[in-house]
C-alpha cells in the first residue's frame, strides 16, 4: 500500500509517525523540496511528481497552505484519495476550479481537523441534543504565543508570519470556526474583525474576531497569536446553565451544577491517530468523508470574510 507526503515538517512528521505506527507496512514516499533533504527511516524520497510512476492509495498534502492550490490540482491526475492539512486553501480563487475537478474524478477528500477528534469535543456533540440547551450565546476563545509554537526557530520567519505564505491567525486556529460550525451547524450570516498591530511585530493577523449570526444566538470567536498563558475554551450560555468547554484541560464544567459533567486524560498525539483511522476506514468503504473539500471551502469563506 503506497502513499505520499508532500511536505514533511513539523505537521507532516506527525501525519508520518501516526502511519508508521499504524501499520508497518505501509509503503510511503515522500516528495522532498530539496535533494539534500535529511533521510528519514521508512521513507523514500522523490524529488517531482514525475517520478511517481504508480498511483498512491492516497495522498497527503501538509505542505505550506499558499502551495495547496498547485499542489491539489496536480494530484488530480493521480485520481487518489486526498488527505488536505487544514487550511485546505489560503485563497478562494480558484476553489471552485479544482472543486469541479475533484467531483469529476469523484476523489474522496478530507480536509484534517484534528480537534474534531478530541473526545470532549466528541462527547459534547453527542450530548448536545440530549442535553436539549435553550442557547442564549457562544464564546469561543483560543489564543497562545507564536514565539513559542516552534521553539527552535525565528516566529518572524516562519510561514504563520507572513500572510502570502497563507499564515495568520485566521488560517492558523481555523479550528475554531470548523469545530464551530460542525456543532451548531452553518450560520445565517458573518461580521469579521482582524489586525496586525500587537508587539509581535508581524506581516500577518495576530487578531481575529468573528461574530456568527445564527437563529437564536450569536457566536463569537477570538483567536490571536499574543497571549502567553494559552487559553482554548467553549463557552455556552444557556437559560438555565453556563458550561464551560476547556480544550487544553479536556473537560466540560457546568457553573450552574458547580460540577464537571466531563472530563478524561487525553493526549494530543491521539487525535491525529484517531483522525487518520477515521480517513483509512472511509477508504476502506469507498465512503465521503465529514470533511470533505467542499466542507473546507465553506469554512474558509468564513474565515476569509
Amino acid at each position: 500500500m503506497k502513499i505520499l507526503i508532500i511536505g514533511l515538517g513539523s505537521i507532516g512528521l506527525r501525519h508520518l509517525n501516526v502511519l508508521q505506527k499504524l501499520n508497518s507496512k505501509f509503503d510511503i514516499y515522500a516528495l522532498r523540496s530539496s535533494k539534500n533533504s535529511k533521510e528519514i527511516s521508512g521513507v523514500k524520497k522523490v524529488n517531482d511528481l514525475k517520478e511517481i510512476d504508480f498511483i498512491p492509495y492516497f495522498i497527503i498534502i501538509s505542505n505550506p497552505t499558499y502551495i495547496h492550490e498547485k499542489t491539489i490540482e496536480a494530484c488530480t491526475k493521480f485520481k487518489c484519495p486526498l488527505f488536505i492539512e487544514k487550511p485546505v486553501l489560503s485563497s478562494l480563487k480558484n476553489a471552485q476550479k479544482i472543486l469541479e475537478k475533484i467531483n469529476n474524478y469523484n476523489l474522496i477528500t478530507y480536509v484534517a481537523c484534528n480537534m474534531r477528534f478530541y473526545p470532549v469535543l466528541g462527547y459534547l456533540k453527542d450530548n448536545l441534543k440530549k442535553w436539549k440547551l435553550k442557547i442564549n450565546e457562544i464564546n469561543i476563545y483560543s489564543g497562545s504565543y507564536l514565539p513559542n509554537w516552534r521553539p527552535k526557530t525565528d516566529y518572524k520567519k516562519s510561514y504563520s508570519s507572513f500572510s502570502e505564505m497563507g499564515g495568520g491567525v485566521h488560517l492558523d486556529l481555523i479550528h475554531e470556526i470548523d469545530y464551530c460550525v460542525w456543532l451548531f451547524g452553518m450560520p445565517n450570516a458573518v461580521s469579521v474583525i482582524k489586525r496586525n498591530n500587537s508587539s509581535l511585530n508581524i506581516d500577518s493577523i495576530d487578531f481575529a474576531k468573528f461574530d456568527l449570526e445564527y437563529d437564536n444566538f450569536n457566536a463569537g470567536i477570538s483567536l490571536n497569536y499574543f497571549r502567553n498563558d494559552p487559553k482554548r475554551e467553549l463557552e455556552i450560555v444557556a437559560k438555565d446553565d453556563t458550561l464551560v468547554v476547556d480544550l487544553l484541560q479536556n473537560s466540560i464544567y457546568s457553573k450552574v451544577q458547580k460540577k464537571c459533567l466531563f472530563r478524561e486524560t487525553f493526549e494530543i498525539d491521539d487525535s491525529y491517530k484517531n483522525q487518520m483511522l477515521y480517513f483509512l476506514s472511509c477508504l476502506a468503504d469507498r465512503k465521503e468523508t465529514f470533511n470533505n473539500f467542499n466542507n473546507g471551502i465553506e469554512i474558509l469563506k468564513i474565515a476569509l470574510n
